[in-house]
């Protein structure tokens, strides 16, 4: 499993607008989080990577993104809406796999917009029983989620292909051995493919080669490191796998302009991370 660290995180909301001032890497790099997310897309479009499968989103597509999945979506700044960080202690029972929601009725998409709006203002309030107000709307959100989920499926199964399912066992293996410096080759052996085979795959489901998904969402790890913490440069290469210190500073410059010690000085990588 992944064994970077990663502090027990709070239920928030994020307005999206806010992410793009952040930089292309906050929301377009792959990551994942400890915490299921939630992203509600009021206004624009763009497209989004969810284990391993790109699809594009707009206006009224909620996305549920289970903990521990690899994703990244475009950020223009015409895109509107909210991302919701639900808190491993505040979280109802939710899908074990990502949901894509295109929601059609309007009444559905003013529950969701209401609900969102009621868990932020229980959030930024101080009534009485805050916290467990905030928590029975998150369960009402997880209960909307559910039934939008069965009128999809009364719609009819959702069509996968074999390079879909393969990118999407890909980027699973990816999360729970990431730190432990495999290479595409080691990752297509687990999976019974060739490596050939393996980045054909993912370029057909998501646009990007096996090794890019690799080094994206490590390079990305690698950003987080450097922003959020003072380990030496040398930790964080022997943290995230990375043979020497030398090679995974080449493999982060080639990867963002910048070597590891520019990055961690420059004013833009202490912002905050938004989603």
């Amino acid at each position: 499993m992944t064994v970077i660290p990663e502090p027990p995180a709070a239920t928030r909301a994020v307005p999206l607008a806010h992410l793009a001032a952040g930089g292309r890497w906050r929301t377009e790099a792959m990551r994942s989080l400890a915490q299921p997310l939630l992203l509600w897309f009021t206004a624009g479009q763009g497209r989004i990577t969810v284990a391993g499968v790109t699809r594009g989103y707009g206006v009224h597509n909620a996305v549920f993104i289970p903990a521990g999945t690899m994703h990244g979506f475009e950020m223009t700044r015409q895109v509107r809406g909210t991302a919701l960080h639900i808190g491993p202690a505040d979280a109802p029972p939710l899908p074990e796999a990502p949901q894509h929601l295109r929601v059609r009725e309007t009444r559905a998409q003013q529950e969701l917009t209401a609900l969102i709006d009621a868990v932020q203002r229980e959030l930024d309030g101080d009534a009485p029983a805050a916290t467990r107000a905030m928590r029975h709307h998150l369960g009402l959100l997880g209960v909307w989620i559910e039934r939008r989920m069965q009128d999809a499926a009364a719609a009819g199964p959702p069509r996968t292909d074999a390079a879909a399912r393969l990118a999407a066992r890909y980027t699973a293996l990816v999360e729970r051995e990431l730190t432990m410096g495999r290479d595409v080759a080691d990752y297509a052996a687990a999976l019974g493919v060739t490596a050939t085979h393996l980045t054909r795959a993912c370029r057909a489901a998501c646009g990007r080669g096996a090794h890019e998904i690799l080094q994206d969402r490590l390079i990305f790890e690698a950003r987080q490191l450097l922003r959020g913490t003072a380990l030496p440069v040398k930790d964080v290469a022997a943290r995230l796998g990375y043979g020497s210190a030398a090679y995974f500073s080449r493999a982060f410059h080639q990867h963002t302009g910048q070597s590891p010690r520019d990055f961690r000085a420059s004013p833009r990588a202490r912002g905050r991370e938004g989603a």
